[in-house]
């Protein structure tokens, strides 16, 4: 049986894991569920699951989970610190869904306890790749990739041999505005954006796949999981979201990924590995599908591709920079106080006016991200104003 933590249990990510460790009891063992603020979610899951310990970052929410776990046995617990803990508590699989920098300090945790680590968010790769996977090094831990796309590279990529790669391709739905033109997409209200064609996520994912964000992120992640340069990752935009990416060899071969649009496929090659576990979804239909098609993004349109390769190809703090920015810029889009192309235009101005030396400690990284909030925020009042 082995024995699993959840971090970042009540999103859609976590809620997609739990239903995967639901369906076989007899195989996983919960040992520890966070959240957030969504005690109800977090309470209800943690008595389903029979998890030894359910854990609640704003620490303000603490009594009213003491309360609902009242008489189940399971520990309550609340803080950031607490959080922390129930990741480096020793489960054999610890799931990563913090979204945000807000996850960095707990996959470390469980980084440092061994084990396999799966990562859903992409903010501790991007901007700590290095202390993440050095940190993975040092303490025999195995870090999978629960995104659809880098999971498809881990089941594609020959990882003992990289120098007969070619390409790594990356494919993206476009999000919901793939056909919009740039005049239509300077009026995007925030429920437009997170109405995702393809796939049900967040709504700060969601956004960041509107923007194409998501895919610049996942470019920085790429670099660092896979021992190839980031000249030989690129991006197609591949609509029907079936084929989740893909690997190009120097022989002309190309192996790709194909699945259904559903997070629980991934996860539960994570979940399974390095076996393979049944999930609920229905096999492909290759002959109702009928087609698949691929077009090159649009880098005008969709400004952030430019920007997160550009972060990449620099190093440095440049991709903890514009991971921040993004962040504060995406929260102020959804709060209605910047328009939608702003979002990255205050990503592109926090580049511009920050350059710090490349951070080489977690504490580092952390005053980096700090400080770029700042930059970014201080951009945001000014469109407000």
């Amino acid at each position: 049986m082995r024995t699993v933590t959840i971090l970042g249990a009540t999103g859609s990510v976590g809620t997609s894991t739990l239903d995967l460790v639901e369906r076989e009891p007899e195989r996983f063992r919960v040992r520890a569920l966070t959240a957030h603020r969504d005690v109800a979610k977090l309470a209800a899951a943690a008595i389903r699951t029979r998890a030894e310990m359910a854990v609640v970052a704003d620490e303000a929410c603490l009594p009213a989970l003491r309360e609902a776990l009242a008489g189940t046995g399971i520990a309550a617990a609340g803080g950031e610190q607490a959080v922390c803990e129930a990741a480096g508590s020793g489960a054999d699989w610890t799931m990563g869904a913090i979204v945000g920098c807000a996850g960095l300090k707990p996959v470390l945790a469980a980084i440092e306890r061994g084990g396999t680590v799966v990562l859903a968010n992409k903010e501790p790769l991007v901007s700590a790749g290095a202390i993440v996977m050095a940190a993975a090094r040092d303490h025999g831990a195995t870090v999978l990739p629960a995104d659809s796309e880098h999971n498809a590279i881990f089941q594609c990529l020959d990882m003992m041999r990289p120098e007969r790669v070619r390409r790594i391709i990356l494919t993206a739905s476009g999000g919901p505005f793939r056909d919009w033109s740039l005049d239509r997409m300077a009026s995007v209200t925030p429920a437009q954006a997170v109405a995702h064609p393809n796939w049900s996520m967040g709504a700060k994912i969601s956004i960041d796949s509107a923007t194409m964000m998501n895919k610049g992120l996942e470019l920085i992640e790429a670099a660092v999981l896979f021992p190839v340069e980031p000249a030989r990752i690129e991006i197609v935009i591949h609509r029907q979201s079936v084929i989740h990416s893909m690997v190009d060899y120097v022989d002309g071969s190309m192996l790709a990924q194909l699945g259904p649009s559903d997070m629980r496929v991934p996860i539960a090659h994570c979940l399974a590995w390095p076996d393979r576990m049944a999930t609920p979804m229905e096999p492909l239909d290759l002959v109702k599908l009928g087609r698949l098609d691929f077009e090159a993004p649009d880098p005008v349109r969709f400004r952030s591709l430019a920007l997160a390769r550009a972060a990449v190809e620099a190093g440095g703090a440049r991709p903890a920079i514009l991971n921040a920015a993004n962040e504060v810029a995406v929260a102020a889009f959804l709060a209605g106080n910047i328009a939608f192309l702003e979002i990255a235009a205050i990503v592109d101005d926090t580049l511009q006016r920050y350059d710090p030396a490349a951070p080489d400690t977690l504490d580092a990284v952390l005053h980096v991200d700090a400080r770029a909030r700042e930059f970014a925020g201080e951009r945001v009042k000014d469109c407000v104003a």
